[in-house]
């Protein structure tokens, strides 16, 4: 799979290649522009699917022939949405991962207390999880990486090891800050869309519908399709021959530093 920096030196030799032709052919403006939409459209491609691994290496999924899956939950702890999820999980006793935003661990401590003492994994998700945020510069980043690290450790005690970017989004900046604070990125495998859907049937038929060993699913705290679905979810998994496990159990990594 191409990385980032290959790319640009790929793109690169080839504009010294255009430029030295162009300066005994004359061709046309339009080979230039041509070569930048292309660059672009990787550019673009590799920042927003997290699993290419474009810019940063990404733990997407485990083991494909093991019967383990793994759910993860973004955006929280959000009061009221994420109590009735750990109510679902502790009903059928299912561990998951919580990516939390910081500024929501802040406020709500109690609560990021109970999905740790629950035996959930819970994750950096950045602080304000801000529309901007993989565009500020890569100090900034870090610091609020830090910033979430800081409000974790308060509540449990225990630096994360695991960092989602928001949205999904990485960059070279996002991978600067992420490199410089140490962490296994996480991804998914199977992008449930539970932001989007309303109907929580349908939202069930598409994470299941090509469900199979190694998965990592992403479903957000605030979603109530997936609220709506989650129960006959983890039924119809079981019914699969499948396990849910920690991430940290799929991935073979450790969840804190």
């Amino acid at each position: 799979m191409l990385k980032a920096r290959t790319i640009n030196i790929i793109f690169l030799a080839i504009l010294v290649i255009l430029v030295a032709f162009d300066s005994t052919n004359n061709i046309s403006r339009w080979w230039y522009a041509l070569l930048v939409i292309i660059y672009l459209n990787i550019q673009v491609y590799g920042a927003s699917v997290l699993s290419a691994e474009f810019f940063l290496p990404v733990i997407f999924k485990g083991d494909r022939n093991s019967n383990k899956i793994a759910i993860t939950f973004d955006d929280g702890p959000i009061p009221v949405m994420t109590e009735k999820i750990l109510d679902i999980l502790n009903a059928h006793k299912v561990p998951a991962a919580f990516f939390c935003i910081g500024n929501r661990v802040h406020d709500y401590p109690a609560l990021t207390k109970r999905i740790h003492d629950s035996g959930h994994l819970i994750g950096n998700h950045s602080y304000w999880h801000g529309a901007m945020f993989d565009l500020q510069s890569p100090d900034k980043i870090a610091r609020e990486l830090a910033d979430t690290d800081t409000a974790i450790q308060k509540v449990i005690n225990k630096k994360p090891n695991f960092f989602r970017p928001p949205f999904g989004v990485t960059n070279p900046m996002v991978a600067s800050a992420v490199k410089r604070r140490g962490y296994k990125t996480i991804g998914w495998s199977i992008r449930s869309f539970d932001t989007m859907t309303k109907n929580g049937n349908i939202l069930l038929e598409r994470v299941t519908q090509s469900l199979k060993g190694g998965d990592v699913i992403l479903f957000h705290d605030y979603s109530r399709a997936t609220l709506e679905m989650l129960p006959q979810f983890l039924e119809q998994v079981a019914s699969l021959g499948l396990k849910i496990v920690r991430i940290d159990e799929l991935v073979k990594e450790k969840a804190y530093a």
